[in-house]
């Protein structure tokens, strides 16, 4: 099938739709037409296991499913489920009016991002109603909304990695316009648009791919459920099935980018890798469109061949995940010490981490049993992700405890400034820029009762694994949906207002001093000292020069300044009710600086 062709249901104008399907061993296919007129139309067979058909009479809105051995069954590249993964597929338009047509996106280097859950953000749980949030977030200083999965998934509430119609925004959640009119308003606003997107398996229930064929491999296996056949017999158009679907985001509904999830559990012994392909498919479209689109990693091998290119041998993508980045944050601030914890804690690992990316660089990990990473020391830092807090972290919790509930106003401070200040591209999960209360609990809507037993104990067993306990609310309750949605009228209340000032007052300094803008290795320096838990962070852009001391211990720390010659001025102590501090330290001379417990001081050079 010509690489032009579009799988699926097809608009074509004047009442006709184009329809394609791969279904290699399936001899006759017919579209059954469910409205408004019901009609039957065949299928004609195509090379390589494709069949194709036009259909006249059917506009977008129509429903209809694909016949064939005795049954009928939604469409794998269904772009709407209205009736959820049970009911028929439906015709889209894929037309709409973008108000802002010269949108080109922004430089990953200037995202800030933001990620959410679309059914937790607001108490409706829809695309429309984070419309009116969006101006909030523009006046804290997010330049980058990023959306979990929002792909079709079983029942009314989940995290969305359980999604079986990857090309079907999730009808809870609103309608394709509805998705489209949300990614309108942010770019109206200047804010690029992230979607998180999973093309290692599928969810366990609704999943109709391997009633047509082989999209699925016995050779390899995920946690989560059938690994995707990438290299095997028809891989070919199991790999043009997700082309087409990344292409499909970023075309049909404008998205900025696509988060890949969980790419070591993405098998493909091929000589070309289908992450490889994705990345050439992706920025060949991006040079066409003449736009700025990313991909962004994320993985657990520590393995900086994702984002090398690819004349070193690398998948060419262009940014990743760095989780050590938080390992090494939350342990030392939290002293935990189980589970991926247990190889971090010390002040020299996240100093390792603001030096070269990576901390787990091929040494022996207590977590993993062998050694484990790769050297990222030579990768840009504007490649990296951090964060002291996401979905998985937070969620993967007992009781889905944020750091709220884990670290006091001080120590969430500290971690705000270590991910803010860094030479890193930063992330928040929704509502901790003002200290959300609310936990964000593991949730699901799963229809099988065997299926909803088995998940719930599933999960008891891997929190007692990591964490020694066995207790976790049921994510088949709702309570446990319920219980996740934000309140935001926090940020109005203190202490909760004076963290959201804080920082926006950080995202300000990031945005606005050259040296926070400039993410390069040659323009900064890390030390830090054991003995008295300080981390001191110096970075420099031509004449732009600020000095960052970062005290973890739980007393006030005495130390002898280490800033260069000169004069300096204190421009924030985190300690202070309004941060501000503008008390200047000529460095001639020897001078004592007493930091309190948790706090952070900026300097610039004067």
């Amino acid at each position: 099938m010509s690489q032009e062709k579009k799988i699926g249901a097809n608009y074509l104008g004047n009442n006709k739709t184009e329809f394609w399907v791969f279904a290699p061993h399936v001899q006759q296919i017919s579209v059954h037409i469910l409205t408004p007129d019901e009609q039957r139309i065949n299928l004609n067979p195509q090379l390589r296991g494709y069949h194709h058909g036009v259909a006249e009479n059917v506009a977008p809105g129509a429903n209809y499913l694909f016949c064939f051995n005795g049954h009928e069954f939604p469409d794998p590249v269904s772009r709407y489920q209205p009736q959820g993964v049970f009911g028929p597929s439906q015709v889209v338009d894929p037309q709409f009016h973008w108000s802002n047509s010269e949108w080109r996106g922004i430089r990953l280097s200037h995202y800030i991002i933001y990620e959410c859950h679309v059914g937790t953000m607001t108490a409706e749980g829809t695309f429309k109603a984070i419309i009116p949030l969006l101006d909030q977030l523009c006046d804290l200083g997010i330049t980058a909304l990023e959306l979990m999965p929002i792909a079709q998934f079983c029942g009314e509430r989940n995290w969305g990695y359980d999604g079986v119609f990857p090309f079907a925004p999730q009808n809870s959640y609103g309608t394709p316009q509805d998705l489209k009119e949300l990614i309108n308003a942010c770019h109206e606003r200047g804010l690029a648009v992230i979607l998180d997107v999973i093309y290692n398996h599928l969810g366990p229930e609704g999943n109709i791919l391997g009633n047509y064929g082989p999209y699925f491999t016995d050779r390899y296996h995920t946690p989560w459920g059938a690994a995707i056949n990438f290299d095997g017999p028809y891989s070919d158009a199991v790999r043009y099935f997700f082309l087409q679907n990344a292409l499909m985001w970023l075309r049909d509904y404008h998205f900025d980018a696509l988060r890949l999830d969980a790419l070591h559990t993405i098998f493909d012994y091929s000589a070309y890798h289908f992450l490889a392909e994705l990345s050439d498919y992706v920025h060949h479209y991006a040079h066409q469109s003449k736009r700025h689109i990313f991909l962004i990693a994320e993985s657990a091998l520590n393995d900086a061949k994702l984002i090398r290119p690819h004349q070193i041998g690398g998948y060419a993508l262009d940014a990743q995940w760095n989780d050590d980045f938080h390992h090494a944050l939350h342990a030392l601030i939290t002293g935990e010490d189980k589970g991926y914890y247990q190889d971090f804690g010390k002040i020299e690992d996240l100093t390792k981490a603001f030096r070269e990316g990576f901390v787990l660089t091929g040494q022996y990990s207590n977590f993993w049993l062998c050694r484990h990473g790769g050297s990222s020391l030579n990768v840009p830092v504007e490649k990296f992700v951090v964060f002291s807090q996401n979905h998985d972290h937070i969620g993967n919790r007992p009781q889905g405890e944020r750091s709220t509930q884990l670290m006091n106003f001080e120590q969430l401070k500290l971690t705000a400034g270590l991910v803010l200040l860094s030479p890193f591209i930063p992330l928040l999960f929704m509502g901790e820029e003002y200290a959300e209360t609310a936990p964000f609990l593991y949730f699901t809507s799963h229809n099988s009762p065997v299926l909803q037993q088995a998940v719930w104990e599933g999960r008891k067993s891997e929190l007692k694994s990591f964490f020694g306990v066995d207790e976790t609310p049921d994510p088949q309750s709702e309570n446990s949906f319920l219980k996740s949605k934000l309140d935001g009228s926090l940020k109005n209340r203190q202490p909760h207002q004076n963290l959201y000032q804080f920082y926006k007052k950080l995202i300000q300094l990031r945005k606005t001093m050259p040296c926070l803008i400039e993410l390069n290795k040659k323009n900064y320096h890390v030390e830090s000292s054991p003995k008295h838990k300080i981390l001191f962070l110096h970075r420099w852009h031509d004449k732009n020069e600020l000095f960052i001391i970062f005290n973890f211990k739980d007393q006030e720390n005495n130390i002898l300044n280490g800033l260069a010659r000169g004069n300096w001025r204190k421009i924030l102590d985190s300690s202070q009710p309004n941060h501000d501090d503008q008390s200047v330290i000529e460095t001639n001379k020897p001078y004592l600086i007493k930091i309190p417990p948790h706090t952070l001081f900026i300097f610039t050079k004067i």
